[in-house]
């Protein structure tokens, strides 16, 4: 399994683990303890450094592990609603994208528009046919009238 999808997983995994309402609890509970403690240890620099500490890394690394979860989220949104533009009905593949890694969701996105340009070629082309058959039938009808006023 490579890197990416490895890190994709373990993001993944670590920002549902940290939305639930256990983790925020078992953070309270965390900083009701150090701030009881405090008395204990007589408020000393030592005990603010202990928290001040723990909660700058943890903020440090889960604001990367929420980012990384939120573009992969924001890119796998975009691809369905392309993929809903570009063909008025949604197709289940595209359901579940979220997990992919980034590349796969470029590659994904890449596919959608390539799609929708060809498609924007053939109705153009389609509309310049159907142009080209009713000057065609005009050009008839007006041979058939000239020809039946001679």
């Amino acid at each position: 399994m490579s890197l990416a999808k490895r890190f994709t997983e373990f993001a993944t995994g670590v920002a549902h683990a940290t939305g639930r309402p256990s983790s925020f609890a078992i953070c309270v509970v965390l900083v009701v303890v150090w701030a009881a403690s405090g008395p204990y240890f007589h408020f000393s620099d030592t005990w603010q450094l202990v928290i001040n500490t723990g909660t700058t890394i943890v903020t440090f690394l889960m604001v990367f592990l929420i980012q990384n979860t939120q573009n992969r989220d924001g890119a796998a949104i975009q691809a369905k609603l392309d993929e809903l533009i570009r063909t008025g009905a949604a197709q289940n593949r595209y359901i579940g994208i979220e997990s992919l890694t980034e590349e796969e969701l470029n590659e994904l996105r890449e596919r959608c528009a390539t799609r929708a340009r060809v498609e924007v070629l053939d109705s153009a082309q389609e509309a310049a046919d159907a142009a080209q058959d009713a000057a065609n039938a005009r050009a008839a009808r007006a041979v058939e009238e000239a020809s039946g006023l001679a």
